[in-house]
């Protein structure tokens, strides 16, 4: 028996590349070339799409509901589950010592920042939407988008490479105040669109795409779900509003969603361990 690191080799001699391990090269070469072909594809979508003006109707919800005397009552109390969701995770990162299943330094840093952006979008869209208006947008958008630039590099840290994952890291943060610095002086929005389509694309791929390094990875497909709904019922948000008979609108529930995200990749992390495969020698 020899653990995944280990391959073993015919000839008898020196250890080399053994069929199954010359295999698994491939594949995961093969992977790579597709994760550079998703990148090469974001830049030529961002090149060919026309520019995207910021509009005023950015700020019209569906629900605009002043109830207790809170504007845009359900808006502002439904961020704050991401309060409560991330919060715990985010001490956990920084005191709970061995209660994560995290074994990377720049993994770790992942994580702090995605609980971080959690924390950070509870406050900064509950004060959004207590008045929404272009200089308090950015308090709302970036927590939220560092929190999946954080999960998206998180992966990559996990299933390909702790360097590459790092990379990604920096680059997405950094695109996302470029973004941001577009959308106020320029006037364009196509940045941020791309930033917020790459991880509803690249987190599902590469669930399917990479083998996890942990045990529990059912969860990633969990709460990459929820993910997806929290996008779905964001887009949809007056329909949504509409079907339910206008009780909570779909921008409400999306704030719910996320939350739910952020709780179920908590319990993936405090049960999970390093998967270690073997495979029987030849």
């Amino acid at each position: 028996m020899h653990l995944a690191a280990d391959y073993p080799h015919r000839g008898g001699g020196r250890l080399g590349l053994g069929p199954f391990a010359a295999a698994v090269l491939r594949t995961d070469n093969r992977r790579r070339a597709i994760a550079g072909g998703a990148v090469l594809a974001s830049a030529l979508l961002l090149v060919a799409t026309p520019r995207l003006r910021h509009s005023p109707a950015l700020h019209l919800f569906a629900d605009m509901r002043n109830l207790l005397g809170v504007p845009n009552t359900l808006n502002v109390l439904t961020a704050y589950p991401l309060l409560l969701a991330g919060v715990p995770g985010l001490i956990l990162c920084l005191f709970g010592g061995g209660c994560f299943g995290i074994s990377l330094r720049w993994e770790a840093l992942g994580w702090f920042l995605f609980y971080v952006g959690n924390v950070g979008a509870a406050f900064g869209s509950a004060y959004y939407h207590l008045k929404p208006d272009d200089d308090r947008l950015i308090w709302d958008r970036l927590p939220m988008m560092m929190s999946a630039s954080s999960l998206l590099s998180i992966l990559v840290i996990e299933r390909v490479d702790e360097r590459a994952g790092l990379s990604c890291l920096i680059s997405l943060l950094s695109l996302l105040l470029v973004s941001s610095a577009c959308e106020r002086i320029l006037d364009d929005m196509r940045l941020w669109v791309v930033l917020n389509l790459v991880p509803c694309v690249a987190i599902p791929a590469m669930l399917f795409l990479f083998a996890p390094k942990y045990t529990h990875s059912r969860f990633w497909f969990l709460a990459t779900g929820f993910y997806l709904l929290a996008r779905f019922e964001g887009l949809a948000d007056r329909k949504v509003y509409s079907v339910n008979r206008y009780f909570i609108s779909g921008h409400s529930l999306e704030h719910l969603c996320f939350a739910m995200v952020t709780l179920i990749l908590t319990v993936m992390l405090s049960f999970r361990n390093i998967k270690i495969t073997r495979y029987q020698s030849t």
